[in-house]
């Protein structure tokens, strides 16, 4: 059995350009797929934030519109509710790597909120991809990457990733009221290969041991290879 380690937002807004919040967290599938596949191989997860906040779920999220289907929604809502790890997360502060055998970021646009400037944040991911141990990381969590900047230089440039696109922005209609565009800073701020798959449709990339996801579609992917790493 492996212990995996899920490094979630603890925003429950995204401030955008003109000052309005807006109203996010994390994504409920990208969360409830994966924690329902690893749980289920028999696998531990424990659940970190900043200053151990209880995570938001993105309520859009939950939309059966946006889940894919009013059935799908329910089985989302009652992963999440029966998860009781979301319920007593660790401060990443007080995060020991080494207690773990794998680390997972959801998104939603809440890491865009929090995740992106935090240091303890940047300061797991720079030692997880040290390690050689798994780290994978879905849809705008990849926004966590900026955090491992110092002096501008960053552990990850030169890595291949995926993470959500400016054209999924687009479709979402945040692209021109976000304070900033997750691929374009990737590329520019980080300096990584960045790819992505079609609009929406499930598009993974691994480099050594980082596993990225580019949408929330791509985290049911990712977990599967994920375990399959862990094997």
């Amino acid at each position: 059995m492996a212990k995996i380690l899920f490094v979630m937002t603890g925003a429950s807004y995204w401030v955008l350009n003109d000052g309005t919040r807006y109203a996010t967290g994390y994504w409920a599938e990208e969360f409830a797929a994966p924690y329902k596949a690893f749980t289920e191989a028999g696998h531990e997860v424990v659940v970190a934030t900043p200053n151990g906040v209880t995570p938001t779920v993105d309520m859009m999220s939950l939309r059966p519109s946006m889940a894919g289907g009013e059935q799908v929604a329910l089985d989302l809502e009652a992963v999440i509710r029966s998860a009781e790890v979301m319920r007593r997360p660790l401060q990443l502060s007080d995060v020991r790597l080494e207690d773990y055998d794998a680390v997972y970021l959801p998104g939603g646009h809440g890491p865009m909120s929090d995740l992106w400037l935090d240091a303890d944040a940047g300061r797991i991911l720079t030692a997880q991809l040290a390690s050689g141990k798994p780290l994978a990381i879905v849809c705008h969590a990849p926004a966590a990457i900026l955090s491992t900047r110092i002096h501008g230089e960053s552990p990850f440039k030169g890595y291949r990733i995926t993470a959500f696109t400016n054209e999924e922005e687009e479709a979402v209609g945040l692209a021109s009221k976000a304070p900033w565009l997750l691929e374009t800073e990737l590329k520019e701020k980080i300096g990584v290969e960045f790819s992505g798959g079609g609009l929406w449709q499930p598009y993974m990339v691994e480099d050594r041991n980082l596993i990225t996801g580019q949408n929330p579609a791509s985290a049911a992917v990712v977990a599967e290879r994920l375990l399959k790493v862990l094997v």
